[in-house]
């Protein structure tokens, strides 16, 4: 088993039930949590996913439309002003929760726009034939497309970590894969499928000495641990609002000022000019250069209603409580005779895939889904590193925890994952 948050059974059950308190506090926040799944109280352990959402969420997203409906950064008249301060303000408190200044924070849609975003600005400017980037087999999908899309595009190459027997990243291999070509190291901060937590402070070091940068997709981490971009010395940053209490379709880009300020725009029209003239135009100044025409007023706005939920309930508190439940949900899981579950790393985050002997993950999900527990099955966008696991079905069931879990969900998970077992050996 991985390392743990307790050293003996009896630790472990009091982090338990500290942790099962601090949930019971915040569940009532959540409208959803009382639905009924085919008759069954609803257990949603798909958080990796996306999260879900507080009653302060709903109603801040409520208020915008009822009260202060405007486009932004382009009237004078009050519902406008008044929705660019509350636009602007809750960039402030979106990137303080980062520890970052409100210039460098860039609106996206999602952490995929965002690294999207810093392939196409910065790398088409920057990275030539023969250059290399630094990824990892653990990769989501949207953390290796576009900087193979980048590497077609421009004759770069791109160099892969592999990972350990227990999910960790082969930190072994840093020296030869991080040189004098590197131009950027793209990494997960936590991994999707393996809750992996990667040695972020050892990466940027090594990346120095190469003069490389580092972008991190920080999508799993940020809504699970207290997070810091000035502490992680990281060039690059970007996260999701759907996944961390907020809605769908907002999200951050941290950059650092240089950087952004030498990129190019990524798209061009309304809100990132200065002035357009018929022979050419000049760019607004950082982060409004790279949003370009309406944004997503509401869901930016109510972005910072959500950071201020999460900092109200504790990002540390957030982080025990969930590496207490992961202890306790790996436990259980590795009592279960023919489960295999993969990656132990060490300081490992709430994510957790595992396989049923002679049952498809899409089965077992099925089968869950009828006792009303929600988790996901499939690849995880994580093809590669499906196949370094060496998977079957080059897939893997997942459950993801967050604050507002319960070891009696997990109980209850457990419970239907004995009676899917019971009814494939039928």
């Amino acid at each position: 088993m991985s390392e743990t948050l307790v050293e003996t059974p009896r630790e472990l059950d009091e982090a338990v039930r500290r942790s099962d308190e601090h949930a019971l506090r915040y569940r009532g926040d959540f409208p959803i949590l009382d639905r009924r799944i085919h008759g069954k109280p609803l257990v949603y352990l798909d958080n990796s996913a996306t999260s879900q959402k507080p009653r302060v969420v709903l109603d801040a997203l409520d208020d915008y439309y009822t009260r202060l409906n405007a486009n932004v950064h382009r009237g004078l008249h009050t519902l406008s002003e008044e929705a660019t301060n509350a636009y602007e303000g809750a960039r402030e408190r979106v990137a303080r929760f980062i520890n970052a200044p409100a210039r460098n924070l860039v609106f996206v849609r999602n952490t995929t726009e965002g690294i999207n975003l810093v392939a196409t600005a910065w790398g088409r400017k920057n990275v030539r034939a023969g250059d290399e980037i630094v990824l990892s087999v653990m990769e989501h999908h949207s953390n290796i497309v576009p900087w193979q899309m980048l590497a077609k595009e421009t004759g770069a190459v791109i160099r892969y970590f592999d990972i350990r027997d227990d999910g960790s990243l082969d930190m072994e291999q840093a020296d030869r894969l991080i040189s004098e070509k590197t131009r950027i190291v793209a990494l997960a901060h936590m991994s999707n499928v393996l809750g992996t937590v990667n040695p972020i402070d050892d990466i940027v070091t090594r990346a120095r000495q190469a003069s490389a940068l580092v972008f991190l997709d920080a999508a799993q981490s940020v809504p699970h641990m207290p997070v810091d971009v000035q502490r992680l010395d990281c060039d690059f940053f970007a996260f999701s609002g759907h996944k961390m209490c907020g809605p769908t379709g907002i999200g951050g880009l941290y950059g650092r000022e240089e950087l952004l300020e030498a990129m190019d725009p990524y798209m061009g029209g309304g809100s990132m000019i200065d002035e357009v003239r018929l022979d050419g135009f000049t760019c607004a100044d950082i982060p409004e250069k790279f949003e370009a025409g309406t944004p997503n007023i509401a869901h930016a706005i109510v972005f910072g209603d959500v950071v201020d939920y999460l900092e109200a309930v504790g990002m540390e508190q957030i982080h025990t409580h969930e590496r207490a439940l992961t202890d306790y949900m790996v436990g259980r899981l590795e009592e279960i005779d023919g489960l295999t579950v993969y990656g132990h790393a060490p300081g490992r985050g709430g994510a957790v895939s595992f396989n049923l002997e002679d049952m498809h993950p899409s089965d077992l999900s099925t089968v869950l889904d009828r006792q009303g527990v929600a988790i996901r099955a499939g690849h995880h966008c994580a093809q590669p590193l499906m196949r370094r696991l060496g998977t079957p079905y080059g897939a893997t069931a997942r459950a993801s925890v967050y604050f507002y879990n319960t070891s009696e969900e997990i109980d209850v998970m457990i419970a239907a994952i004995h009676k899917a077992r019971n009814l494939f050996r039928a």
